[in-house]
């Protein structure tokens, strides 16, 4: 399709910002001549399809055969006309084949200027290594997920700004594709934009909107209805958003109407064996259809959920020509030759945990973190991924001993503080712990000493983290794991404090795993807090399984019930005691109000407390 002259000056008009008189006293051009450029009365001269060529960042061989050609078919000269369209073909033709920049970033939500900054750097930075397009994840302008903000008609206004300015800023020789709210009328949608040369030339609409697990987005959108398959430097590129290529339809109308390529926006959290289940869906989509299949997905912490990129190129044979690391930043052409090296799972799942605490720790504005920590495995574990995640220099650990601490948990919590390099400090709770006891004994008169006495420990210890949070503005983080959430082995307003729970979504069983593999890189946690029976260390000797299953038999019907919601005697049919059982889930079901207090934390599982899970507190349900 031919390119006239008016439409190129249309494009130095957005790109300069000037009006026609300015651009004719800037560029010294005939306002004449400009006024019969404008009406389509005149095709562009040599030297101006040159000068314009240069302005646009354009190929000026190609203006020069669209306004030629264009001048033979306003004066009828049908062999010039023929002549120009052959030279212009050939100049289509001669070009190079397709290269794509995989953007895989971190856009942060509701940072609607800072992310379209990024989108504009490193559309520059893509121009200047060659590419001809680059492709950004799913609501890149916004940040995933914008939640209750896409209700807010200030953030689309924002939005719509941003667009507009990204038309005006981006080198107009480069095809952006990335995603963000549409809005026309009431209907809002989750869309893709495509800016090239200067103006929005395609908008795709998210045809498949998951509402289920972590996903509201029916809450928000509507459903587009249009396949989008354009032509790009020779190739045939169709569009989806994540949730398309997972129900198949989408997917099956961009390869009917004869796709080279299908993009796929991403927004996809991570998940334990997510990113294989990724590949081997794609996989047969290439295998199916015979084509190539971009994903591109976000990456970093976003509150409960954490973002893996891992962002991907697979050809028609269903190999992977082109990985990108998971949990970083990064920016690559699609043909560059392809290093990554696959991480074993619970690598990822540690790398998942750094990355979710360091963005939200940062992101809420904290200039770092505190522990509590007591000699036990969660804590220090929980203080790995600090360290990890913020550098040492930004973590404090402390120590709060009571009575009941036994002598190897204060040398083991020293030395780790000391081997990973952080402020240590110890505060003795005895008086506090005494003074509060003080001051019940007369209400508690002729009662028997119980689970209470022990709270109060956890509960002095949870004032005093909070209080040096608000001191030295530091967050705390909370060291409770999964299996202890699951049936309220914690205490409400005491070892809960917290603003983050790192380990929330990881099992007593995973965090032995994720410990041993943190000591595998380099040894930092103390082998027999690895080895050691588990205890909170409230009471004399005292250890976990006094309240609990052992972790393994625990872990295995919690995930039965919790991740699979399997019923109480499909469980037992794994080779549990029935009794065991119904005992197991009737805590997890009576401890909804514990978690719904609880610090968020990041989701690694399929089936996360917090956001995903939504149990009612009151309930007589019987599993």
């Amino acid at each position: 399709m031919t390119i006239k002259t008016s439409e190129y000056l249309d494009m130095v008009r957005l790109k300069t910002g000037l009006s026609d008189y300015k651009i004719a006293k800037q560029y010294d051009i005939n306002q004449s001549n400009l006024s019969k450029y404008s009406s389509g009365k005149a095709a562009l001269s040599e030297t101006h399809s040159w000068l314009f060529a240069n302005i646009l960042d354009l190929d000026p061989a190609e203006i020069v055969a669209n306004t030629k050609l264009e001048h033979a078919i306003n004066s009828d000269n049908k062999t010039k006309a023929k002549f120009w369209q052959e030279q212009l073909n050939k100049i289509l033709a001669d070009t190079q084949p397709i290269k794509i920049q995989i953007a895989q970033f971190h856009p942060v939500v509701g940072d609607i200027s800072n992310n379209a900054r990024k989108i504009l750097d490193m559309s520059i930075e893509a121009l200047d290594l060659g590419a001809h397009m680059i492709v950004f994840p799913e609501l890149a302008l916004t940040g995933y997920p914008p939640e209750d903000l896409l209700l807010r008609s200030g953030l689309i206004k924002q939005v719509e700004l941003r667009i507009n300015e990204l038309c005006n800023q981006l080198p107009s020789s480069i095809a952006v594709l990335f995603g963000a709210p549409s809005s026309t009328g009431e209907i809002l949608h989750n869309s893709a934009y495509c800016i090239h040369k200067n103006k929005v030339v395609h908008i795709y609409h998210k045809q498949s909107l998951p509402n289920y697990g972590v996903f509201d987005e029916k809450r928000y959108f509507s459903p587009g209805e249009r396949t989008l398959v354009f032509e790009h430097q020779g190739c045939k590129i169709g569009v989806l958003i994540c949730e398309d290529a997972w129900v198949g339809d989408p997917l099956e109308k961009a390869c009917q109407a004869n796709a080279d390529l299908i993009i796929s926006l991403n927004a996809s959290p991570f998940q334990s064996n997510k990113s294989q289940q990724r590949i081997d869906l794609y996989r047969q989509h290439a295998l199916k259809w015979g084509v190539d299949l971009l994903y591109v997905n976000s990456v970093g912490g976003q509150d409960e959920l954490v973002f893996d990129g891992g962002s991907f190129m697979m050809n028609t044979k269903g190999k992977i020509v082109q990985q990108l690391p998971f949990f970083e930043d990064c920016q690559v052409l699609h043909t560059n030759p392809c290093e990554y090296s696959e991480l074993p799972g619970v690598a990822l799942i540690y790398k998942a945990l750094v990355l979710a605490t360091k963005d939200y720790v940062k992101g809420n504005g904290f200039a770092g973190s505190l522990i509590g920590l007591s000699g036990g495995i969660d804590s220090a574990l929980t203080l790995a991924i600090a360290v990890d995640a913020l550098g040492a220099e930004n973590v404090s650990a402390v120590m709060m001993p009571y009575r009941f601490t036994s002598g190897m948990s204060l040398e083991d919590a020293e030395e780790q503080a000391r081997t990973q390099d952080v402020h240590y400090s110890s505060i003795d709770i005895h008086p506090m712990v005494t003074a509060f006891n003080l001051s019940l004994a007369d209400s508690f008169d002729g009662a028997d000493k119980d689970t209470t006495e022990e709270n109060i420990q956890a509960r002095v210890r949870g004032i005093l983290l909070m209080a040096l949070s608000n001191k030295w503005h530091k967050m705390v983080l909370a060291t409770g794991n999964k299996s202890e959430m699951s049936v309220g082995y914690a205490t409400l307003y005491g070892d809960m404090c917290g603003g983050f729970a790192p380990l929330k979504d990881i099992s007593k069983t995973l965090v032995y795993q994720l410990a041993n593999y943190r000591n595998s890189v380099s040894k930092v946690i103390p082998e027999r807090v690895i080895t050691r029976p588990p205890s909170a260390e409230l009471a004399p000797d005292q250890v976990d399984q006094d309240s609990l299953p052992p972790y393994d038999a625990l872990d295995d019907i919690l995930m039965r019930f919790v991740e699979e919601k399997l019923s109480v005697e499909e469980i037992a049919q794994h080779g549990h005691d029935i009794e065991l059982v119904k005992k197991v889930t009737s805590m997890v079901l009576n401890n909804e109000y514990k978690r719904r207090q609880s610090a968020p934390g990041p989701k690694v599982s399929a089936n996360a407390f917090g956001k995903e899970r939504r149990y009612p507190m009151t309930s007589k349900f019987k599993p």
